[in-house]
């Protein structure tokens, strides 16, 4: 991949994106008169977004991220993923098109979660959206905020109600200034999580930078061209684990390249040009879309405990075409330390583990090696094909991975298991603590925390160990609060509160037919639109 000096980007060809767009499929307001589209329902909003347009970017994103065997995981708005993705990156802008409540729920979220920079909003009402004069505020926002000086790209985010709608964002320029413009949607009714959000950006990152690189030379990164092949690394993870996976590729005459989602422009041509791409969090289709068509082998799973670094090891070699003895010299270096370090923190307790960020399948690996038993592992995320090597080592190992894990079955494993510790989302551990079970939120507490090499190896033994010895503790609080009640029958009462099973009856029927009433007029609402 050429180098040079002076930043080629690509021609605005505003023309050539119309004509990709059938300009005949007018805007539609999928809710109705109020434009609130929280309100209409998956439904509804993707039949909207289909006769507005849409259908082949749906149809993509229902091949990248299936659903299935459920229908969809229960999480935050899978726009969380995108919008902190871009904020992450330096000298990028952020502009979101959706609905008021969505974007402030957004916006705070992630300044909830460090954001340090503002999040460009274009509002819209029932008219501008119907008209399509929100596709002309959204081109105007751009055109203001698109500064060379200040950034090498603009982001901008369709939610559910523009999409639903169809606003064009792939007529937008694709450069004004020398600033890239990235349009993307990420509607809640057609991306599953947020997780696989970020999956779409940088997907659509990689594919905007991959064109400018079969266009001519591009700049090189602010840190230079590494003088030895690269491992791309896909996926987000902690700082430190980087560091370690390339000490553990030095032996192999290797360096580990960026981390995918990129932190800078720049880094995207370095992830391109790689010797092979490591998918670390094997779920992000779009991405190895990407670096496949770029000619780039990717190999499943992480260098993770014991057997996960010799099995990840041997597969790096073959798809680099390393020599059998550099393979071996790495193994030999690091495998001892790694065993050490798991003899050293082992777990002695059942857990069960879920969660939304696509790293489960690999923690349960390190968790099982500590050795824990582990009789469930959920993830929200979907099954691919590069997370097969870790599925086929956890089920070997008695494991039960379910792919598009549910609340309620993380729930019903936490009951018909009863481990001595639930890792899990913020609902999860909740539960778990109400039945007396020590719970870790695995988001802040376990993939917040180096995973990979002999570092990975001793913390994790350590923050399990605490978190199971705290089972006393709950016994305790369970004990003391044992007969306060629960649901309706919870506090302090001076008489016991009578159940009224006829008064509940009454009105479940009253609020199934209010329920039907409302589906039937959303059916006549799409029918008319």
């Amino acid at each position: 991949m050429p180098y040079d000096a002076p930043d080629k980007t690509l021609t605005s060809d505003i023309e050539s994106a119309a004509s990709s767009v059938d300009l005949s499929k007018t805007p539609v307001n999928p809710t109705g008169a109020d434009g609130q589209g929280c309100h209409s329902g998956a439904a509804q909003m993707r039949a909207a977004a289909e006769a507005a347009g849409k259908s082949e970017i749906l149809d993509q994103y229902a091949a990248d991220y299936p659903v299935g065997p459920h229908d969809k995981p229960q999480g935050m708005c899978p726009a969380f993923g995108s919008l902190r993705v871009g904020l992450r990156m330096r000298r990028t802008a952020t502009i979101l098109s959706g609905s008021a409540c969505c974007v402030y729920g957004l916006t705070f979220t992630s300044h909830f979660y460090g954001a340090r920079r503002s999040v460009g909003y274009v509002p819209f009402n029932s008219e501008t959206l119907v008209t399509g004069k929100l596709y002309e505020d959204i081109r105007d926002a751009v055109h203001e905020i698109a500064d060379p000086e200040r950034y090498d790209a603009v982001i901008v985010t369709n939610l559910c109600v523009p999409t639903a709608s169809g606003i064009p964002l792939q007529m937008l320029p694709k450069e004004i200034n020398g600033v890239r413009i990235v349009g993307i949607d990420v509607p809640g009714f057609g991306v599953p999580t947020h997780a696989e959000a970020k999956d779409v950006l940088a997907g659509a990152m990689l594919k905007y930078a991959r064109t400018e690189v079969e266009a001519g030379p591009v700049q090189a990164p602010v840190g230079g061209v590494s003088d030895k092949p690269t491992i791309t690394l896909l996926g987000e993870m902690f700082p430190a684990d980087p560091v370690g996976i390339g000490m553990m590729l030095a032996p192999m005459g290797l360096a580990a390249g960026p981390v995918v989602p990129t932190r800078e422009w720049r880094e995207l041509y370095s992830a391109l040009d790689c010797a092979a791409v490591a998918a670390i969090h094997p779920f992000y289709t779009a991405s190895c879309r990407e670096f496949t068509a770029a000619g780039r082998p990717i190999v499943g799973s992480a260098p993770i405990g014991h057997d996960g670094t010799a099995m990840w090891l041997d597969s790096i070699g073959e798809a680099c075409g390393i020599a059998k003895d550099k393979v071996a010299a790495s193994k030999n270096a690091f495998l001892p330390a790694i065993a050490e370090a798991l003899s050293g923190a082992q777990i002695k307790g059942r857990v069960t583990l879920s969660g939304y960020e696509g790293s489960e399948l690999i923690v349960a690996r390190l968790l099982i090696e500590s050795g824990a038993e582990v009789p469930y592992v959920g993830t929200a995320c979907p099954k691919t094909k590069w997370s097969d090597p870790d599925r086929d080592w956890l089920e070997s190992h008695g494991v039960q991975v379910n792919y598009r894990a549910s609340l309620e079955e993380d729930l019903a494993a936490v009951r018909e298991f009863t481990p001595d510790l639930a890792i899990g989302t913020t609902p999860v551990v909740q539960k778990a603590k109400e039945l007396g079970i020590p719970g870790l939120y695995f988001t802040n507490l376990i993939s917040a925390r180096p995973l990979m090499g002999p570092a990975g190896a001793g913390q994790l033994g350590q923050i399990v160990n605490a978190a199971i010895a705290n089972k006393g503790r709950f016994d305790k609080m369970k004990e003391f609060f044992e007969g306060v009640g629960t649901g309706d029958h919870a506090g302090i009462w001076e008489d016991v509160p009578e159940d009224k099973p006829d008064f509940r009856l009454r009105n479940a029927k009253a609020r199934e037919r209010a329920t039907a009433a409302r589906s039937a007029d959303k059916v006549e609402g799409a029918v008319g639109c």
